[in-house]
């Protein structure tokens, strides 16, 4: 009697359905993780706008625009900084005392939003499905965690 190599078609199907839980449970995860790693893109700039924003002050005593020549940097609007957000000054919020930094998200990322004022306060506005904005941070998990 010859000896059969291989495997029976029930083999098979048991592993394809293994894989198909797997894979069900794994690429929700792997998608929230690729959509985390993008959020200190927008965190990390701000913070440094606001230094810049800072420093700008300390020489010239004012948040607005001195001259067109000289201009506050971190209003400066800045699509290069990062691949999946837009850095500016939300519009009307710069005066001599006061800024307001914004980051919006810009393709896969584009229902992020994140906003830094001259005090420090920090606030994010998020409209992406299991994602919570919050007025008091910025939003870096799933469910609103800061």
């Amino acid at each position: 009697m010859k000896q059969q190599k291989g495997f029976t078609l029930v083999e098979v199907m048991i592993v394809v359905a293994i894989v198909g839980i797997l894979a069900a449970v794994a690429l929700p995860n792997y998608t929230d993780y690729v959509t985390r790693s993008r959020i200190p893109d927008a965190t990390s700039a701000l913070a440094s706008k606001r230094v810049q924003m800072e420093q700008y002050f300390q020489d010239n005593r004012t948040y607005a625009d001195v001259s067109a020549a000289i201009r506050a940097p971190g209003c400066v609007a800045d699509s290069t900084t990062s691949q999946y957000f837009t850095f500016s000054c939300v519009g009307g919020s710069q005066s001599a005392t006061t800024y307001t930094l914004q980051a919006v998200g810009a393709g896969s990322m584009a229902n992020f939003t994140y906003r830094v004022t001259e005090l420090n306060a920090k606030s994010s506005t998020i409209s992406e499905p299991g994602w919570t904005g919050s007025a008091t941070c910025w939003v870096t998990k799933k469910g609103g965690g800061c």
